[in-house]
This record gives structure tokens, sequence and C-alpha cells, in this order.
């Protein structure tokens, strides 16, 4: 049985997030669509078992079992640090420390008080983002994961302001290039399933409104229009409600003729 671990570059006490990073750049570097040598298309068939095993925690849970104690490898944590990052982190206040934490909980199997600290951060600081304390890479990285656990915790709008910096970020600089899919049908799923009724009407109007200029194409932006003009006369502004109608007609019509 192959070391799923080394298969990723991975340490055995990586987080889920870690391993999702790790097989996005391992994925990216194999991939048929960007090489077509054998031992490149072997090495992505195994990246991708590899994932398919430690992204499941069941799976992974047998796998430790069966391969890393069998081996001698077994998961450890010191119980001596000399220093304590995020006790570090925790003691600050500033905007940077305070996101450098939020990225540090992602990653070490805190992902409540990463969400949480995200969601004390956007209300309490003003035009709030981390993108200013990370690099490009890193955030959309650990960025589309956080969205993910908005996600989970039915924290629909935050995940829409996150998601879309990331897709701005793909169309002026191709990172996650094979992925970008994966992006777009989370953000396209939020948009189209978890915001009408469950979210108010004007944090929605703001989301939808934002995804016409993403780029989802005709059909996307006719439903994101009709969502709108249903919205818009609920909260008793018709003539708008109007306006959003006929534009998803008229870009329904284009689009299937």
């Amino acid at each position: 049985m192959e070391d799923c671990y080394k298969i990723l570059g991975v340490s055995p006490n990586a987080t889920a997030a870690e391993i999702k990073r790790a097989y996005r750049q391992k994925a990216k570097l194999y991939h048929p669509d960007t090489s077509k040598s054998d031992k490149d298309i072997e090495a992505f068939r195994a990246v991708s078992r590899a994932y398919e095993i430690l992204s499941d925690a069941k799976q992974r849970s047998i796998f430790d079992e069966s391969f890393i104690i069998r081996h001698g490898f077994y998961k450890s944590q010191s119980t001596k640090k000399s220093f304590d990052y995020r006790t570090w982190l925790l003691d600050r206040v500033d905007e940077e420390s305070r996101s450098k934490l939020i990225f540090f909980d992602l990653m070490h199997h805190r992902e409540d008080e990463a969400v949480a600290e995200f969601k004390r951060m956007s209300v309490n600081f003003v035009h709030f983002s981390l993108t200013k304390w990370f690099t490009r890479e890193d955030f959309m990285d650990y960025g589309f994961i956080l969205a993910e656990e908005l996600v989970l915790r039915q924290e629909y709008y935050d995940a829409i302001l996150l998601l879309e910096q990331i897709i701005r970020m793909e169309y002026s600089f191709r990172y996650f290039k094979l992925f970008f899919p994966e992006v777009m049908d989370l953000t396209r799923h939020i948009l189209l399933e978890h915001l009408d009724g469950v979210i108010s009407d004007e944090l929605a109007l703001d989301a939808w409104e934002r995804a016409l200029d993403l780029g989802f194409g005709n059909k996307n932006d006719a439903a994101f229009l009709l969502l709108m003009s249903k919205a818009y006369r609920r909260i008793g502004d018709g003539r708008t409600a109007d306006i959003c109608l006929e534009e998803s007609m008229r870009i329904s019509s284009s689009y299937s003729r």
C-alpha cells in the first residue's frame, strides 16, 4: 500500500485544508491536460487516489490504522513548544494579526474559530480584506477553503463576497486553472439555491448584482435577474422589478434562439 501522505507531500498531522491545497498543487503539475507523459499521468492517478483517501474522514482513519500505525509512523504533536504562535496572535488586536489567526485556525482543526473570527473581523473592521496580508496564491487557496466552511455554516452572503474576490483574481491571474470550475460551481450553486428566501432580500440583491459581473454566462445571468425581479417586487420596488424581468426575458430569448 502506498503512503498517501508521502504522495501528497504532507505530514500525517496534516489538516483537511493542507491536504486540499497539496492535492491542487500536485494535480495541476501532473494533470493530463498539462502533461502528456506516461510518468506524469501515472503520478496524477496516484495523487488522485491519495486525495480520495485522505479527504474522506472514514477512509483516512482506516488508512491510518492499517498503514501508518503498522509502519510505526504515529501522528504526534509535541507537548512542549518554546513559542505558541496562536497565543501570540490571540494577544494582538491589529488587523494583520487577526487575519493571520483566521487562516492559522483554518489550518489547525479550528474551523469554527476561524469562521467566527472572520465574521467578527468583517463586522468590526471597515473595508476588511484578507487579501492585504497574504500572497495571492495563499489567499486563493485558503480563501476558497474558508468559503466552503462558511457555506457549511449557512453563512452564504459572506461566502459569496469571498468567492467574488477569488473569481476576480482568477480572471486577472490564472491560478486555480483546472480547478476554477469548482470555484464557479460552488458560487453558482449558492447564488441560485441558497439566497432566495434564506437571507434578506437586500443582501441577496447585492449578491446577484455582483454576480452579473462575474462571467457566469447568459443563462445564469437571466436566472439571477429573474430572482432579482422577484426580490425587488417583494420589497415594493415594482419599477426595478419590471426592468430586471424585461432584461431577464431579453437575455433568455437571445440564448434560446
